[in-house]
């Protein structure tokens, strides 16, 4: 039976004791098959999916250049916080503003978490209607509106770090009304809010 017959492509695979390719070798390059291994780790051996990301954050295939990730785990000021994250924005890239946000929620005061939570599903509500989930892109824009609405309201703070808290939640709830009557795949760069007003 020749390699083109077997459904192999003729090169000798060293594998494993249980039948398996080492980890890092695929059958097929283009396709990794994620039974072949374990699963992709960082450093710190969390599960981390290795596979390069485009800029909405959708997996790309293994080898192909994606854009860069953002890192996990940054302490930044407030301050920081809303200036990268309207820059990934504006870069429509909000699903790493997303990745921002989420810093900020897991690492600033527990008073402002709700703050920083609501506005990661902003940015995530807006990174489906961008991907073309749009049942998602509605349900997430409206649930971070109504969050930040809320922390506003409970903390007496409209203006917190400078954010235009009023602004952001009428941006979330006008894309999201206009996502669900249109039932238009948004552009990201286009569609995107602005954070200070």
């Amino acid at each position: 039976m020749s390699a083109a017959e077997d459904g192999s492509d003729g090169r000798e695979q060293d594998l494993d004791e249980g039948g398996r390719l080492p980890y890092g070798q695929d059958r097929d390059p283009d396709r990794r098959d994620r039974s072949l291994g374990p699963r992709d780790r960082d450093l710190d051996g969390r599960a981390r999916n290795a596979r390069p990301r485009d800029g909405l954050g959708r997996p790309l295939p293994y080898g192909t250049a994606g854009v860069a990730r953002q890192p996990e785990g940054i302490v930044r000021t407030p301050a920081a916080t809303v200036a990268e994250a309207q820059e990934l924005l504006d870069a429509g890239k909000p699903f790493h503003a997303h990745e921002v946000f989420e810093d900020a929620w897991k690492s600033g005061p527990a008073r402002e978490r709700g703050l920083w939570r609501a506005l990661a599903q902003t940015a995530v509500g807006l990174t489906h209607a961008a991907r073309g989930n749009l049942t998602g892109g509605v349900r997430l824009l409206r649930r971070g509106a109504g969050g930040v609405e809320e922390w506003a309201r409970e903390s007496g703070e409209p203006r917190p770090h400078g954010l235009d808290l009023d602004g952001v939640v009428r941006w979330a709830r006008d894309l999201a009304d206009r996502v669900e009557a249109t039932g238009d795949v948004v552009d990201a760069r286009a569609r995107a809010p602005r954070l200070r007003g």
